[in-house]
């Protein structure tokens, strides 16, 4: 069985112009353990996925299932790793990644001892009594990442964690969340704009279609692991990089000729 099954699902939002159709027939079976990468233009809807998947949005139609239970609501088996940081300014590293653990009832102790576990793990040992004003960029998402995994989530989604850091911290934080996944042995659905990421992170890169989002293609990536940055480097590599950015290419430019015929009409919402 798998673990996560996105099964004809399609969403449509109102707005003030009218409806729009972010998603149409979307679906996708992840394995338990894998790595998920979803890729596609801006705008296609893969966040919108996401936030369907942790039970923050609903769906016009289709249905999302985990275990093979329908999801229907935010739960705890789903953890969510957002672009920026959301960390509680007024508490220390420790007490963020604890947060989640206080709202269950965790006892003190117990709490303590999870949360300074988590904190090893993602290389901010010493750090439990600063502030996240003290903390650079990356750090802060290690502190998102420690809070995400203390509550031992089935699942951990991720929209675009390191999207908001530079290339060198983003490669870093890269290798470290491979091994903390090797280490946590849980599911990863992420997103990214990113190419290079994706192959790099992934197990299996789904890429999307422009608006209204689809699953486009399905491509495995069967790099060896563990991976390093030096991967980047290896023809196999370079050939998975080469076939995604030619179906991305193809959407962009499909994408760009809309555009023009819409605003040479006077615009989609007229």
């Amino acid at each position: 069985m798998s673990k996560l099954e996105i099964r004809n699902v399609s969403k449509t939002f109102e707005t003030r112009y009218g409806k729009v159709e972010a998603l149409k027939d979307v679906s996708l079976q992840i394995a338990p353990n894998e790595f998920a990468v979803i890729v596609g233009p801006s705008g296609c809807g893969k966040s919108t996925i996401l936030n369907i998947v942790a039970g923050l949005e609903k769906t016009t139609s289709g249905t999302v299932l985990m275990d093979g239970k329908e999801i229907t609501g935010p739960g705890a088996d789903r953890g969510m790793v957002f672009q920026s940081y959301t960390l509680f300014p007024w508490y220390t590293v420790r007490k963020n990644v604890e947060f989640g653990l206080l709202i269950r009832g965790v006892p003190a102790d117990e709490r303590r001892r999870i949360a300074e576990h988590y904190i090893e793990m993602v290389g901010l040992k010493g750090f439990e009594e600063i502030y996240p004003s003290g903390l650079s960029g990356g750090m802060k998402q290690r502190v998102a990442i420690a809070r995400a995994l203390a509550n031992n989530p089935e699942v951990l989604l991720m929209d675009e964690p390191f999207g908001a850091l530079d290339a060198q911290t983003r490669v870093v934080m890269q290798e470290l969340l491979l091994e903390i996944w090797e280490q946590a042995q849980t599911t990863i659905l992420f997103i990214t704009h990113d190419i290079d990421e994706a192959v790099f992170l992934a197990d299996t890169v789904y890429v999307m279609s422009r608006r209204p989002g689809t699953i486009k293609a399905r491509i495995s990536v069967n790099l060896p692991r563990p991976r390093n940055h030096k991967i980047y480097e290896t023809p196999e590599f370079i050939s998975l990089k080469s076939q995604i950015v030619d179906l991305l290419w193809e959407e962009s430019v499909q994408a760009a000729t809309e555009t023009q015929i819409q605003e040479t009409n006077g615009g989609m919402f007229r």
